[in-house]
């Protein structure tokens, strides 16, 4: 159950970003990076872009980490 839900809610969102790239309204790329972000771990051409994102971008990941820490704490 928890895999279809990741699936239907992962690609949701890329989708979205996908009609955010065409419409002023949506911020398409966040949404496509939120996408692949809930689809990674079931998708392994994502995993390798997600890795290779965090790579490129590492102080980008590591924030994104710490927000995560504090939301979870709370």
């Amino acid at each position: 159950m928890k895999r279809i839900l990741r699936h239907v809610l992962g690609w949701f969102f890329v989708v979205l970003g996908i009609v955010g790239l065409f419409l002023p309204i949506l911020q398409g790329i966040l949404f496509i990076l939120v996408g692949i972000t809930i689809l990674a771990p079931e998708i392994p051409l994502f995993r390798r872009l997600l890795s290779k994102l965090r790579h490129r971008y590492p102080l980008v990941f590591e924030k994104a980490e710490r927000l995560m820490k504090e939301y979870r704490s709370k």
